[in-house]
């Protein structure tokens, strides 16, 4: 059976008759296709009697050929399979193998190679332990290339001194499932592991010796074998151990950020010969009975390759963005409204990723290794990431301890923030609150906040929006020194002024693509304009031009994808046993007791300084606790005695609609803008590895201790003036439903989070809270009746109020004390009102569970507030 050769997004794939292949947007796929069109395990390719043929594995958009949705088709020459839709998804052609193929030059399998083969590799990587480069040999480009360079083999190093002889054999075996040609263009991942591989074109930092008798500690703390300075660096972060055999597996000793095995974490995995291990900001790779290290210096490239962003029903809003940014640089990203240029900021920092295309840092793809890359990237959104309460020396420490590891002593993060703040010009205003400080300061407040874990990468979405021209300067000044002192930064802004100080200009069209990219000093004779203001007129006037095809027709196209193509060297591929499972990404982050604890002193530190929340929190509940003593009610919540001539008391269910009205009232009232207030902040503090559950968990118990006070102040004032029963159910009855509207309160503070969560913007959680205490009135049982009106009181089961009033009820036995809804039928009462131990709890239970949906409601709806890349 001859082998079937597969081409999508501008790569190759020869496969074996031998085997079957799945596709799929999973990083475990044999093929793997970043398109968020293509199911996780799209499709199978295998030979099935002598004949290729595709199988559907119930993805969700489908695959279709000639313009039909199919589950199972023969395929071979010529043959052309769309994945997600019908006209625009991604195109599979495949094509039958050429003769060259089966060459052994051609062939990477280990079982072909020759022995003279094997001496050859061997000498090239005898020669790159001696600090000589590594050969290029590169794959067809976008542009293309000839044939003869298309089919230039990959270079598989042979064993290094000290290595096992099979090493070179091992190394080689990755390759000879499905081979990929071309790792120039496409999605983010070839066949399995490719999307773990990482280039170094540089010398290593340092190199140590492995004894293969002894174990090799690395961490932050001057005792370990091998010291690694950085913020992200646990005293003592993992160790290299020794196993049979001569291989060494990692292992990671409780770090606070991780220990990553190909951008991945893990906690203890074995280490192949292309294996690259992350601590920090060092790499780490075995060579031998060697290990190089790699630190990350700020030095790095950074590479955009045919960015693609679609919404809605096929909307293309960024379109085959490419670009490749200089290492220590300036860039800015300049354009009209609506041309993509937050959505490929978005793309290129990982929060959203592109549905297609590759973001390279290093020479490492941005998306697949995200876990461990995040934190070499600091990104400055266009909203304050501070708590404009606090004081810039308070908030840049809750943000060191949040970041730092927690074994990251006082001292040391006071050193780092006096460093940054030192940098940054912002000493003499550490003692300041934020939200005293020019729009000029804030901004640099948010960009020392970013530097406190020296980034390589920096971005910032809008800086200068709403300055003056003066604070405008002072920023891209700022941005030019902090690119001069060793880091590459990128910048979209809407100021043009500028621009001079940028190393390059990447100008966005209207429809999402790019009109130019280069020095700005050359930027608009390109255009052909006197000024940036002409050119922003030739933009609205001419929206329908092709400028994305002016500029890839152009003479500075060529020189900019020269500069790419020779920045973007070919990858070797890491081993299939090293590559963890996609969910890795989503694993929960160390030190959750910490990071609560720090939350949760952060939070009360905020609502602490602000005066205003502080005060109402505290008027809430005396007025409306207050409200409930102004309805006369000669015999309070108790029922007339026996001899008063009064069978019930009509006053005493009022009394406790307006208490748990005004409880649901202010519990809602003190969540719901607390979440939505917070999303920038929540959002860039996830994508450094905060815990979602953690954040939750913060909120729920510093707003849930506020809510239980304010329930037991609402009940002290409302009961203070009442008569009550002298005894309740199980305990004296102001604490019984004292502890019901405790309940209450906890619950609807819950429901509040939910609102804030639902909502875009703050404004928008008024109404929703007025709506919600009114539903509250009408279905809290007091005011008609409500069982046996189907419909009508299963619904009410949903409310919190009805079942706070069941609950108070029934410690008050309300079923008797107030007149019943039909006086001809006094023995038809509210089932959920019996005067119980049993039905008492069952109200107080059911309030809590419908607290408990709130709470996975409000996890579930936080992830509207996380990066994309993240949300599992």
């Amino acid at each position: 059976m001859p082998e079937l050769v597969l081409h999508a997004n501008g790569r190759t794939w020869t496969l074996d008759a031998s085997r079957s292949y799945t596709i799929g947007r999973d990083q475990q796929a044999d093929i793997s296709f970043i398109d968020r069109r293509v199911s996780r395990r799209h499709l199978m390719i295998r030979c099935d009697g002598g004949t290729w043929v595709i199988e559907d594995l119930g993805s969700a958009n489908g695959t279709f050929t000639e313009g039909r949705r199919i589950q199972r088709i023969e395929i071979g020459h010529g043959s052309i399979i769309r994945l997600g839709d019908v006209s625009t998804g991604m195109r599979l052609d495949f094509t039958g193998a050429p003769a060259a193929v089966g060459d052994a030059h051609v062939r990477a399998d280990a079982q072909v190679r020759t022995d003279a083969q094997v001496r050859a590799d061997a000498r090239i990587r005898a020669g790159l332990s001696q600090g000589e480069s590594r050969p290029q040999a590169r794959g067809a480009t976008a542009r293309g290339t000839s044939a003869a360079a298309a089919a230039t083999p990959p270079v598989v190093p042979g064993p290094r001194a000290g290595e096992a002889p099979g090493a070179a054999a091992e190394a080689a075996a990755v390759h000879g499932d499905a081979r990929d040609t071309d790792r120039s263009e496409g999605s983010a991942a070839g066949p399995r592991g490719a999307a773990a591989s990482l280039f170094v074109d540089r010398d290593p930092s340092g190199v140590h010796r492995l004894d293969l008798g002894q174990r090799l500690r690395i961490g932050r703390a001057p005792e370990n074998e091998l010291v690694v300075e950085g913020p992200y660096v646990s005293r003592h972060h993992a160790e290299f151990r020794p196993l049979p055999g001569g291989r060494f597996e990692i292992v990671d000793l409780g770090s606070h950020n991780g220990t990553y095995v190909n951008g991945q974490p893990v906690h203890r995995q074995v280490i192949g010969p292309y294996d690259i291990v992350g601590v920090g900001h060092s790499t780490f790779r075995l060579a031998g009975d060697r290990l190089e290290e790699f630190v990350d210096t700020g030095e790095v490239s950074f590479t955009a390759r045919n960015l693609t962003v679609t919404v809605g029903r096929g909307k293309t809003i960024l379109n085959d963005v490419s670009f490749g940014v200089p290492e220590k640089s300036l860039v800015a990203v300049i354009g009209p409204s609506g041309s993509g240029k937050s959505t490929l900021l978005r793309a290129l920092t990982g929060y959203r990723p592109a549905d297609r295309g590759r973001v390279l840092y290093d020479h490492r793809d941005l998306y697949a290794q995200f876990a461990e890359l995040r934190r070499r990237i600091g990104l400055v959104p266009q909203d304050d990431i501070l708590h404009k309460e606090l004081t810039v020396d308070t908030a840049l420490k809750y943000a060191a301890k949040l970041r730092f590891p927690g074994d990251t002593k006082a001292a040391e993060r006071k050193a780092r923030i006096d460093e940054v703040l030192q940098e940054l010009k912002l000493d003499v205003h550490r003692a300041k609150k934020v939200a005293s400080l020019s729009g000029g300061q804030r901004k640099r407040v948010s960009v020392a906040l970013e530097l406190l874990t020296k980034p390589s990468l920096l971005f910032l979405d809008e800086p200068t929006s709403g300055l003056d021209p003066g604070l405008d300067r002072d920023v891209m000044k700022l941005l030019r020194e902090l690119a001069d002192d060793g880091r590459t930064v990128l910048v979209v802004t809407h100021s043009v002024a500028e621009l001079s100080l940028c190393d390059r200009v990447l100008v966005m069209a209207p429809d999402g693509s790019v009109a130019y990219f280069g020095p700005p000093g050359e930027a608009l004779a390109y255009f052909g304009h006197e000024s940036w203001a002409d050119v922003f007129s030739a933009f609205e006037n001419h929206r329908e031009d092709d400028w994305g095809g002016r500029w890839r027709a152009s003479r500075q196209y060529d020189r900019c994808i020269a500069e790419i193509d020779s920045a973007v060297p070919p990858q070797q591929p890491g081993t299939q046993a090293t590559q963890p499972p996609a969910r890795a990404l989503q694993s929960k982050p160390q030190g959750w007791i910490g990071q609560l604890w720090t939350l949760m002193r952060r939070y009360v530190s905020v609502i602490a300084s602000d005066k205003g929340f502080m005060a109402l929190m505290l008027l809430l509940p005396a007025v409306l606790g207050g409200v409930s003593c102004l309805i006369p009610a000669k015999y309070g919540l108790a029922p007339p005695p026996p001899n008063s001539g009064f069978r019930y008391n009509q006053e005493s269910g009022t009394i406790l609609l307006v208490l748990v009205v005004g409880m649901c009232f202010s519990g809602a009232a003190n969540s719901v803008r607390e979440l939505i207030k917070e999303r920038v902040i929540y959002e860039r503090e996830r994508a450094t590895g905060l815990s979602r559950s953690a954040y939750l968990m913060s909120k729920v118990i510093v707003l849930g201790l506020i809510t239980t006070m304010q329930s037991v102040v609402i009940c002290a004032i409302g009961f203070s003036v009442r008569q009550l029963p002298a005894q309740g159910l199980l305990m004296p009855t102001a604490i019984e439903v004292c502890v019901v509207i405790s309940a209450l309160g906890f619950t609807t503070m819950l429901f509040g989070l939910v609102i804030s969560a639902l909502v875009r913007t703050p404004e928008k959680t008024m109404p929703l809270l007025v709506m919600f205490a009114v539903v509250q009135v009408v279905f809290t049982g007091v005011l008609f009746k409500l069982f046996d009106s189907p419909g009508i009181e299963q619904l009410g089961w949903l409310m919190p109020a009805r079942w706070a009033v069941a609950g108070a009820g029934t410690t008050l036995d309300l079923a008797h004390t107030m007149p019943p809804w039909n006086l001809d039928k006094p023995d038809e009462l509210d089932p959920l009102w019996a005067h119980t131990v049993a039905q008492w709890g069952i109200d107080l239970g059911v309030l809590l569970a419908i607290g408990l949906i709130c709470g996975f409601a409000v996890a579930r709806l936080l992830r509207r507030h996380e990066p994309e890349i993240m949300r599992d």
